[in-house]
């Protein structure tokens, strides 16, 4: 693997892991469609996860402090911090179960076009719903069990290839009355362990890393912990603009085209 296509693979990664357009789905669709293209390999995709992984730490990092302050210190925000990661280690719970129940099966599906546009439609119609959903229906601040549950759920199915994370976690948490910067802060910091737990449980395949490589996976590591970055900011940007609708508008249009690829 060149540089230059190690730094192009970054790019994608760290734009689709954070933006609601299904990291998983483009590298289906890439594989399929693109003449030549071929998956890159387990030690090069962990290290993009883990650089993925890295642009959460660093751009929620003042959250991730103050939750970690809240486990001892006290007063009303110390509080509300804990009831916050007690409500993230809940939704982690399903997300786990699901991830590990059912590995086999989803890794099946990664060779199914179908499956992969009818997914992309299903979150075109969660990005759309959201984004439809009244402001003054979306003011709550904190979770509940049940909503923190619901997202986790949600996060597990999302492993479906065409499925955003992103995207379906902050739908859900909108549609269920949770403001949108809220609704994000819990779907990206809810994504360390997630990510977190994908790469753990990819290690045992893990391999030296060739020294004729090691240029080309810093540099993706690079392109995707730098991309990722800008995603996140460009996304909160969106949200606090209601602007859902334009990745609602682009998962339709690219899950119809790769429905009608598989058809034809």
């Amino acid at each position: 693997m060149s540089l230059f296509n190690a730094i192009i693979l970054g790019i994608i990664q760290g734009l689709t892991e954070f933006l609601p357009v299904s990291s998983s789905g483009h590298l289906v669709i890439a594989e399929h469609l693109l003449p030549g293209w071929h998956e890159p390999g387990i030690v090069f995709e962990i290290l993009l996860h883990l650089a993925t992984l890295l642009a959460v730490l660093i751009f929620f990092r003042h959250d991730l402090l103050k939750l970690i302050r809240s486990l001892y210190s006290s007063g009303p925000e110390s509080r509300r911090q804990r009831r916050f990661l007690i409500m993230l280690i809940l939704a982690t719970i399903p997300t786990g179960i699901i991830g590990i129940a059912g590995k086999k099966f989803f890794v099946s599906l990664f060779d199914r076009l179908d499956v992969v546009g009818g997914m992309l439609l299903v979150t075109a119609l969660l990005l759309w719903l959201a984004e439809s959903r009244k402001a003054e229906k979306m003011r709550e601040k904190e979770f509940s069990s049940g909503k923190a549950l619901l997202v986790g759920i949600v996060q597990g199915l999302a492993i479906l290839p065409g499925i955003s994370r992103s995207g379906s976690t902050i739908a859900t948490a909108m549609l269920s009355g949770i403001e949108p910067k809220t609704a994000a802060r819990f779907s990206f910091i809810l994504s360390i362990p997630a990510i977190s737990g994908a790469a753990l449980l990819n290690l045992k395949e893990m391999q030296a890393i060739p020294g004729d490589q090691l240029v080309a996976c810093a540099g993706g590591a690079v392109a995707a912990l730098l991309t990722g970055l800008l995603a996140l900011k460009l996304l909160i940007m969106i949200l606090e603009e209601r602007r859902l609708r334009i990745f609602a508008v682009y998962c339709a249009a690219i899950g119809s085209l790769t429905l009608l690829a598989a058809l034809f």
